[in-house]
């Protein structure tokens, strides 16, 4: 299923291409967790049902202390969607899928499926929003945002692979560094057992057809496994009718991705693994001149010392290569004519490690268990543009390279302190140090002149504390509470790289400084009666020198009308709801809500802002999703999504309007393990604006398609699970 999940049933509601880096661990324990048998057996086991039993709180979770810690211990808000919910869910991405939660969105309310990664950076809680993440992306622990502009490629990881994921949607950098600054969204793999063979089959409208496979196993210590996915889609016409022209078509997208993993215990205290994938995207976003690619092949190993006096040690070693290329075009006022306008070709690559320690158990006026880890990583790429003016002048540009490496590096130290089962404190303190070289910028012009800029190296360093509370004065009564400081590094695409969204031309800016967050938030979760559950969390986070896409008084001599700039302060305040009640062991009903007031309070030069609501983020989100579940006779998910207005720029001055979206999930099990499915979003075509960059683009229409799912062909069991027993 999706929708609004109250921390999915399992804690807070809250609000990942692709991976690139991870260590494939065996047992999907992120980076300094503990292995399989003390872990607990939700994370290494098949994930729960739908009907989550009265413990669910003692689930292990891992992202908000670096640490397994049973979820209704962990001092912070943290939102799990288990594998059950993944599969009952009516999303065909991973975007969409992440955007079902009402403190998470994506730049823009573009689907994957219609836009590139350049338009798919993670946003939670409404901290000024841009085409770059700012919430980091994990993979197994290590991360999944690209390394050259911070966007995520949701396609890219096969969802068959998945067995869960965390958001943790308040600032992250004192564990994980920069990226972290609005919070974490960490997707963990599934435990490879076996023999197992799983596939999904698809078919649906705006020629969408959909199959994934995953197969593992495994032979004593050693465990392999496989995935695949495909996808195709003809997509929808993005213009409005109104507005659309001769040069308006549908928006075809294709991709494939594959990835292989193998572990080995090789002793009962050493567990080594190892991966690698490709990825492949093509999309056209609703003309002939305006397509884009992504070809992207990664690896990454790991190895796991468990020792008894020493605690654990964990080293993580990765690396990717990936190209980036997208076309831009012009396009005439009645849009019935246009003309390639740029060719842009954007290689990119990186390399890292990371290594972490894992104490043991301390006593000292309570149990303490610290923790302490380093990373670095190296990120190089640059943007290769031809470009094809309306007009020529000796002056005029036609050709423009861009480079720049960026290193970064980080040390970080944390207290998990337990004074008693009802007072718990987490203290973490991180440093991190970042140099952007090699910046340099070749331009061609019309005469012949190749001028040549380069860029002063610059470093920053960043000190990152975070202090955490959980106070259970009363079994059915859970209090947290956290303060934080974060930031965030300008991306090297931030840094150089400019970019077009329909008519709009934005340049980059080499003198960008980092984004600093400061930040508090405190929640009350409360158990009731007959499976009750209700969360409040409130959040206030001030954020200094956002980089933001701002509107220039002068047009530059290339037209361009916007630029990069950090913007000086802003203030992101609000409250998330949730409630989540199982009225029988068929039924759960999930309720979610997020108001955020995010508005600019000072912004240097640019007096007209001060007082403005950030783009691109509504400050109503909520959600409403009512499930039944019996395998002996449907499975069903009926989902609300409600968002409020937004505006497309920094001024305020184009509006989009709110919307309320329904989507459908059913599935049926027909013999052996094969079941059926639908799924439905947007059941009744609602339409809306996704975004005014120039030219209105829509959100995604009416999609519906069917198909059959295959469960564990090899595995002893030949039906689903009974109701109230652990899927599969």
């Amino acid at each position: 299923m999706t929708g609004p999940r109250a921390s999915s049933r399992l804690s807070l509601p809250c609000r990942l291409g692709l991976v690139l880096l991870l260590p494939g661990v065996a047992t999907a324990q992120a980076v300094g967790s503990e292995p399989p048998e003390k872990a607990g057996s939700a994370t290494v086991t098949a994930p729960p049902d739908s009907k989550t039993p009265p413990d669910a709180g003692t689930r292990t979770v891992v992202t908000a202390t670096r640490l397994p810690r049973p979820l209704r211990d962990v001092p912070a808000t943290t939102v799990v969607i288990p594998r059950a919910e993944m599969e009952r869910s009516p999303t065909l991405t991973q975007d969409a899928l992440i955007r079902t939660l009402p403190s998470a969105a994506t730049f823009r309310r573009t689907p994957s499926l219609v836009a590139d990664p350049t338009a798919q950076g993670l946003n939670l809680r409404g901290l000024a929003p841009s085409g770059v993440a700012r919430g980091l992306v994990l993979l197994d622990g290590l991360p999944f945002n690209d390394p050259y502009g911070g966007w995520v490629f949701w396609r890219a990881l096969p969802r068959l692979g998945l067995d869960r994921i965390e958001v943790v949607p308040t600032g992250g950098s004192a564990l994980y560094g920069s990226a972290a600054l609005g919070g974490v969204v960490q997707l963990f793999s599934r435990p490879i057992t076996g023999p197992v063979l799983d596939a999904d089959v698809s078919v649906g409208n705006l020629g969408t057809g959909f199959v994934a496979a995953r197969v593992a196993d495994r032979w004593g210590r050693v465990g392999a496994s496989l995935e695949v996915e495909g996808l195709t889609s003809d997509g929808y016409p993005i213009v409005p009718e109104n507005q659309r022209g001769r040069v308006d078509s549908d928006t075809p997208s294709r991709h494939v991705s594959a990835q292989a993993r193998v572990e080995a215990e090789a002793t009962d205290h050493l567990s080594l693994s190892a991966r690698a994938g490709v990825f492949r995207e093509t999309q056209n976003g609703g003309t002939q001149y305006t397509v884009a690619s992504v070809d992207l092949a990664w690896f990454a190993a790991s190895a796991r010392l468990r020792t008894d006096a020493a605690g654990a040690f964990e080293l993580g070693l990765y690396g990717r290569t990936q190209h980036f290329a997208q076309d831009r075009a012009r396009v005439t006022p009645d849009r019935n004519f246009e003309i390639r306008s740029a060719l842009q070709d954007v290689p990119a690559n990186d390399q890292g490690g990371s290594l972490v320690w894992t104490g043991p158990d301390l006593t000292l006026g309570g149990t303490h268990v610290l923790a302490a880890g380093v990373d670095v990583r190296r990120s190089a790429g640059r943007a290769d543009e031809l470009l094809f003016p309306a007009t020529y002048t000796p002056t005029t540009l036609y050709a423009r390279t861009t480079r720049g490496t960026q290193v970064s590096g980080g040390v970080f130290v944390q207290d998990l302190y337990t004074v008693s089962p009802a007072l718990e404190f987490a203290g973490t303190l991180r440093w991190d140090t970042w140099r952007n070289f090699n910046g340099n910028q070749l331009e061609s012009l019309a005469n012949g002149a190749t001028p040549s800029t380069d860029f002063e190296p610059r470093t920053a360093r960043q000190l990152s504390p975070r202090l955490a509370a959980r106070v259970r004065p009363l079994d059915w009564l859970t209090l947290r509470a956290s303060a934080y400081r974060a930031f965030r590094a300008p991306t090297l695409n931030e840094l150089y790289r400019p970019f077009q969204v329909g008519t709009v031309l934005t340049a980059a800016n080499p003198d960008l400084g980092p984004e600093r967050l400061w930040g508090t938030e405190a929640g009350v979760e409360a158990t009731g009666p007959r499976g009750l559950t209700g969360r409040v969390t409130g959040f206030w986070n001030v954020l200094d020198a956002p980089v933001t896409n701002v509107t220039l008084a002068t047009p530059l001599p290339d037209g361009t009308t916007r630029q990069r700039q950090n913007l000086g302060r802003a203030r992101v305040r609000g409250v998330e709801l949730g409630a989540d009640w199982r009225l029988s062991r068929q039924w759960t009903a999930l309720a979610a809500y997020t108001f955020v007031d995010p508005v600019v309070t000072r912004a240097p030069g640019q007096p007209d802002l001060v007082g403005r609501q950030l783009p691109q983020d509504p400050r109503h989100r909520g959600a409403l999703a009512v499930t039944f579940d019996d395998p002996s006779i449907v499975s069903v998910t009926a989902q609300l999504r409600v968002f409020g207005p937004q505006y497309e720029d920094d001024l305020n001055t184009r509006g989009m309007g709110g919307a309320a979206v329904v989507d459908l999930f059913v599935s049926r099990h027909l013999f052996w393990k094969v079941d059926a499915f639908g799924a439905v979003e947007n059941l009744f075509d609602r339409q809306y604006l996704a975004g005014r960059a120039g030219v209105d683009t829509l959100g995604p229409p009416f999609q519906a398609r069917v198909g059959l799912r295959l469960r564990d062909v090899f595995s002893e069991s030949n039906a689903r699970a009974a109701p109230g027993a652990p899927a599969r």
